[in-house]
């Protein structure tokens, strides 16, 4: 059983959980992920590691509330307990040895691609960071990436938050006007990391992107979370969840990743009406 040492409500929708984990916080590295189960007869689901404190022992997970098991997990508080809490999964990042960054977040994504922007700078890589969002009400960490990248891009679609417009306008300006990236790295929503890519590959600059499928037991033997990368079949959980973003078939997991939204959704609204009952 993991403790839940603190919660907090980024927006609406978005919600911040720090868990006593010593053994997963000792080892986890950005770009890694945890897969866990609310209770004993829950669904196994990925959440990327956000944050981690090896001095405390402690992991921090960003999570939107989407589906059934993210509703059950809002549903806790501080103090209460998660039943499994397994990771840390998948192959960290890789950040050695690059000079100059971009790295480009969506949405929810940015609790992905934050603690990616933060090691990449303490390493003493000059790190842009462009991250956007619908709305001003969604935006989550713009404190964190403002203390921890050398530049700020914010963009969102109505321009009630930095510039309007979408995080490849602000991307192209950027590299049209002479900024020569090592590497882009894109985290977000998969629409916006197919385009993102797709600029990218016009400009030459190599791109990773990390992708969060369909998972179930994270070890790369249920086969769940396939991806096709420069025409082989890769597994997220054990191969990525980050690959060449040039090499992705996007298209094929868009829809992959759309199979089960009406189930998703049916679930979802059953266990609404349930927490609904049990806080009656």
């Amino acid at each position: 059983m993991y403790k839940i040492l603190e919660k907090k409500a980024l927006n609406p929708t978005v919600t911040l959980m720090r868990i006593d984990a010593p053994l997963v916080a000792r080892k986890a590295e950005p770009g890694q992920f945890i897969i866990l189960r609310v209770d004993e007869d829950g669904e196994r689901i990925p959440l990327t590691v956000a944050d981690y404190d090896r001095e405390t022992g402690s992991v921090t997970i960003i999570f939107q509330i989407v589906g059934a098991t993210t509703a059950k997990l809002n549903h806790l508080t501080e103090g209460e307990y998660i039943h499994d809490f397994v990771g840390p999964l998948g192959r960290a990042t890789h950040t050695e040895g690059l000079h100059k960054v971009a790295v480009v977040g969506g949405g929810v994504g940015c609790a992905i691609a934050f603690p990616v922007a933060k090691k990449l700078h303490d390493q003493g890589c000059e790190v842009h960071a462009i991250v956007g969002f619908r709305t001003k009400d969604l935006v989550i960490l713009e404190e964190e990436f403002a203390a921890h990248t050398n530049r700020l891009v914010r963009m969102s679609d109505d321009g009630s938050w930095g510039e309007k417009g979408l995080v490849t306008d602000a991307l192209r300006k950027l590299i049209e006007n002479g900024e020569n990236y090592d590497e882009v790295i894109t985290i977000g929503p998969l629409p916006m990391m197919k385009f993102v890519c797709k600029l990218t590959k016009e400009f030459g600059v190599k791109t990773v992107a990390s992708m969060n499928p369909i998972m179930i037991d994270g070890t790369g033997m249920c086969g769940g979370c396939r991806l096709t990368v420069g025409g082989k079949t890769r597994f997220a959980c054990v191969d990525g969840p980050e690959f060449d973003g040039h090499e992705i078939d996007f298209d094929e997991a868009m829809a992959r990743g759309a199979t089960y939204r009406d189930f998703e959704r049916h679930a979802y609204e059953e266990t609404c009406n349930l927490l609904a009952k049990e806080v009656q």
